[in-house]
């Protein structure tokens, strides 16, 4: 295994023409949440020096974006090249508390092209992931799902706040999940995060437990704080998925600068 981590450094540095040797980014994982990494150009290959490091992507269909995970073991790296032929280069470190949960790489962070362009041809922009250019499509179509008719999927109360799914409706290549917070607890509620995800298994039993944060893609009227006797009703916009026989979907809403953590579980 660190054979195939000193090959991945050393064809990084071969790859690089003309180039000074460039110190390296550290992008932390561990194997409770999922690290998105956003690329300038679609992803065409991405390889992990390490078994216990995960870099997962469309094969098939060209995407911008990879999840990477990790299980507890030595430093690696990853090597990931993109349609453009754009190299770029990190260390990947496991860590039980992440930093980030999703990285924006800009394209002067490519440490060099496996082709060298002899020829300066003038640059082609292009937005920083496939959805970019959707925005517009998301904040219509979710102004639609606010004002249609409410539903109710599943709830959560606790402590004098309601958290609820109403919707959860696929649209093209995304689903949107319509989510409503009633405060009545007598004081204002900040939100730290809401965070999708999946799980798996038996939570008493934690060998056969699997929570996965899904990647969000677009929030709409997402509100930082729900004041006391109020409703605030908002959409979060996520890549297509179907939950397995054995999963569900959990939604898990923490307060800033408070205790108040309320998580709702539901197998639809």
């Amino acid at each position: 295994m660190k054979t195939i981590t000193s090959l991945l450094i050393l064809l990084s540095c071969f790859l690089v023409s003309g180039q000074q040797p460039k110190t390296l980014d550290t992008i932390y994982a561990n194997d409770k949440k999922n690290v998105a990494l956003f690329f300038p150009n679609s992803i065409r290959q991405g390889i992990t020096g390490a078994d216990h490091f995960v870099f997962t992507y469309n094969r098939e269909k060209e995407q911008y974006f990879g999840l990477l995970q990790a299980k507890p073991g030595a430093e690696s790296n990853l090597l990931t090249i993109t349609k453009a032929g754009q190299v770029y280069s990190y260390i990947l470190k496991y860590a039980d508390k992440l930093p980030k949960l999703n990285y924006f790489i800009p394209e002067n962070e490519s440490i060099g092209n496996e082709k060298p362009k002899k020829i300066k041809l003038k640059p082609i922009i292009e937005p920083i992931n496939e959805y970019a250019t959707r925005v517009t499509y998301f904040q219509k179509f979710s102004e639609y799902l606010l004002k249609s008719k409410q539903e109710r999927i599943a709830t959560k109360r606790k402590k004098g706040t309601r958290l609820r799914l109403q919707k959860m409706v696929y649209n093209t290549s995304e689903v949107y999940l319509v989510i409503e917070i009633q405060n009545s607890s007598g004081i204002n509620f900040e939100v730290d995060y809401l965070n999708i995800y999946r799980t798996n298994g038996n939570k008493k039993r934690k060998a056969s437990f699997q929570r996965l944060e899904q990647v969000v893609i677009y929030k709409h009227k997402m509100p930082s704080i729900i004041k006391d006797k109020r409703i605030q009703r908002f959409i979060y916009v996520l890549p297509k998925f179907v939950l397995g026989d054995n999963e569900k979907l959990q939604i898990e809403l923490q307060e800033l600068k408070g205790n108040r953590n309320i998580i709702l579980t539901t197998s639809l």
